[in-house]
């Protein structure tokens, strides 16, 4: 006992001596850094999805950036989404035939196809980020084939978000509870009237996230929705009130993805909502990794999606390695759709050439055959203070 805590002390200043890169140094200041304050490069200089974040940055005005970027607490969490990649390393096989890899990218949610594993996340204020709000995003999706979640919180109405759908596009809708079951129920009216054809129910927001950077413009003040309980008794409840498949996003450990199973629920996104609501809360990556170690089965007995720090298409492969069917992003879009509908269909294809790059560089001839056999872990503090149960 008295060596793993000095060997945990020492991997705990490691990491805390490591200087945290908001946007690694790829070039990109050496080609549009002098670009003034208020002013969008040109969307052709964005090859990545980091160049997004930094193009808004400049771009928008503090308080709008800010509500994008914003985290709780010290922003640990958001930091350790992002960096949690890191520490797992991939095993490449050479001497493979790729050729048909990419016929191999589209997946299904919740029976509904699509082409590529990963998805827009619901993502609130799209007018801080563009005067249309939350068109980019839809329009985008139905453009590259991919599932948009719209945030309950959209700037669009959700009338005017599915009068942008293109025909036969699949949008699922964001919820959280309400004060009233009467006022719940309005809403799952809405969402089926409209055409939503799955909800993800938010479960991780008992309250607003002491999101210190968003106090200094107020943002607590002016959006705290106070304590609200979801409770196992408040899901049956509610999957009682629609036809719609209800899935439970901000699941963050093992024990609550067991309770899914048990309680019948279709799917699960874990989450730790971009680590704006609970300071040192679990990547995505950590959990699902949990659940592969101590309850495997769960992979193979719901739909298993996750979200949180993903850049890279490499990082979309290593949730796939254990068991995560889709992959949603929130902050990459929001910052893409400052250039509108067209840097969001950028940021997808980059993305999705990322995936295609990294899985035929490891090696891999079929994205559905992905697993853990690819993927070695260095090292995870999380993990190691993760007792078996």
């Amino acid at each position: 006992m008295h060596t793993f805590r000095i060997v945990a002390a020492l991997v705990t200043a490691v990491y805390a001596a490591r200087p945290f890169l908001e946007e690694p140094d790829t070039g990109l200041d050496r080609t549009v850094g002098g670009l003034a304050a208020g002013i969008l490069p040109n969307l052709t200089d964005m090859v990545c999805l980091h160049d997004f974040d930094w193009a808004a940055l400049n771009y928008l005005p503090a308080l709008n950036y800010t509500y994008y970027r914003q985290a709780a607490g010290g922003e640990g969490s958001y930091r350790n989404n992002m960096e949690v990649f890191a520490n797992y390393r991939f095993i490449p096989r050479q001497m493979q035939d790729v050729t048909t890899l990419n016929s191999t990218l589209p997946t299904s949610i919740l029976g509904y196809n699509f082409s590529l594993p990963f998805f827009i996340a619901p993502a609130s204020r799209g007018f801080y980020g563009n005067s249309k709000g939350e068109a980019g995003l839809v329009e985008a999706a139905g453009r590259e084939g991919i599932l948009y979640a719209r945030s309950q919180f959209a700037s669009l109405s959700i009338e005017e978000v599915h009068a942008l759908k293109a025909p036969g596009q699949v949008l699922f809708q964001q919820f959280y509870r309400a004060q009233t079951l009467e006022e719940d129920q309005a809403n799952l009216d809405e969402i089926a009237k409209v055409g939503a054809l799955g909800i993800m129910l938010t479960v991780d927001t008992q309250s607003y996230g002491s999101r210190i950077r968003g106090l200094r413009y107020g943002f607590d003040a002016t959006e705290n929705r106070g304590y609200v309980n979801v409770t196992w008794d408040y899901y049956k409840t509610l999957r009682n009130m629609t036809k719609l498949p209800i899935v439970l996003k901000g699941i963050t450990n093992v024990h609550e993805a067991r309770d899914a199973v048990a309680n019948g629920v279709p799917a699960i996104y874990l989450s730790n909502h971009g680590g704006r609501q609970l300071e040192t809360s679990p990547s995505a990556l950590e959990v699902a990794h949990e659940i592969y170690l101590q309850a495997p089965e769960i992979f193979q007995q719901i739909e298993v999606y996750a979200d949180g720090g993903v850049r890279y298409g490499s990082d979309i492969l290593k949730l796939l390695a254990f068991g995560v069917r889709a992959v949603g992003l929130g902050r990459p879009f929001m910052f893409a759709n400052v250039f509108g509908v067209d840097g969001v269909q950028r940021a997808i294809q980059l993305l999705r050439n990322e995936i295609s790059r990294d899985a035929s560089n490891l090696g891999l001839a079929d994205l559905r055959a992905l697993n853990t056999s690819w993927v070695r872990l260095e090292n995870s503090f999380y993990l190691m203070l993760s007792p078996p149960i």
